[in-house]
């Protein structure tokens, strides 16, 4: 028996996946560029070739390259949902990028990597701050103490698994299945990595030293968390926020806990200091490049290069080695 359609279809459904997709795909930086154009600039939407090439030349001594590419890419987005042709495309748009692609060329800026031996004197000093507070008095967990235990379990995961500041503040409780000795399996409904938004589960190993599962365990015991966000805010009496850390506070905690461990230019460090430092140790440890960039998520040869700090080629007989021939 066939079934009728109904007369009044409910289409709260369809709008509810559709919502869904668009918080996957219109991202703030989406959002950011295409404010930038209107409102800063004051151009129109849906755009001419004509008004993006000056759109360009305008901030051509201002904005990176590679920043107005993503601009390029968010205004591309806006008339493809939109059903208009897109101007971003045109011949002329594109030899002007490349013209101030040659007169304006900057190099890339590189996050500095955290290295092992760097990770390893914050986690040092964490311990010893996490000791020290469950050694005093106090009979409720202080927020010095949550603090550092959920520090620690940032860093330590951030760096094992070459996470993304977005890809930690996105970790729920609920997705993770960790067993200490063993390992932990991490479930992500997105990341950058899923390029087919199906969700993806990153495995993350038990390590004998600087062990990222026994310091989530850690954390998520002394939090008392059973369910959502791994890593929250921490108010000043010792209360853990229901809400999630944000991206940009991933970078703070990573500055703070290197300037408070005596690192040197710790201002340096960004979001993407625990995924350069993980890929210039997995380098180091000669992981196949093919490896490397299997677990880190990488499409390309060049993506994963950028990420990776090479040693000096020429060793020990550069000017900056000499000292070691003298000796």
């Amino acid at each position: 028996m066939k079934h009728k359609p109904t007369t009044h279809p409910n289409h709260s459904n369809v709008d509810q996946y559709l919502s869904a997709a668009n918080r996957v795909n219109t991202t703030k930086s989406y959002l950011s560029a295409v404010e930038h154009f209107e409102v800063h600039w004051g151009g129109m939407l849906p755009s001419t070739s004509d008004q993006i090439a000056q759109y360009l030349a305008d901030f051509a001594p201002t904005l990176s390259v590679n920043t107005l590419k993503q601009r390029l890419s968010a205004l591309a987005v806006w008339h493809k949902e939109h059903g208009f042709p897109d101007p971003t495309k045109a011949p002329h748009v594109k030899k002007v990028l490349k013209g101030i692609n040659r007169i304006h060329a900057k190099p890339a800026k590189q996050a500095r990597p955290l290295l092992l031996e760097e990770l390893q004197a914050v986690i040092e000093y964490l311990d010893d701050v996490i000791q020290a507070e469950r050694a005093s008095s106090n009979t409720q967990q202080s927020a010095v103490l949550l603090q550092a235990m959920r520090n620690k379990a940032l860093l330590l995961l951030g760096f094992w698994r070459a996470f993304r500041s977005d890809e930690l503040v996105n970790s729920f409780v609920e997705h993770i299945n960790a067993r200490a000795g063993e390992g932990m399996e991490i479930y992500l409904p997105h990341s950058k990595t899923d390029h087919k938004n199906e969700g993806k589960t990153f495995k993350v190993p038990a390590l004998k030293i600087l062990c990222p599962v026994d310091a989530y365990l850690d954390w998520i015991y002394t939090a008392q968390l059973k369910s959502g966000p791994v890593f929250r805010s921490i108010d000043r009496w010792g209360k853990v926020s229901e809400q999630n850390l944000h991206s940009a506070s991933v970078i703070n905690i990573i500055k703070n806990c290197c300037a408070n461990a005596n690192i040197e230019n710790a201002h340096f460090f960004t979001s993407h200091s625990l995924r350069r430092g993980f890929a210039t140790w997995a380098n180091e440890q000669n992981w196949e490049m093919k490896a490397l960039m299997e677990y880190v998520g990488w499409r390309d040869i060049k993506s994963a290069l950028r990420y990776i700090e090479l040693k000096d080629p020429f060793g020990n007989l550069s000017i900056s080695n000499q000292h070691l021939l003298d000796n």
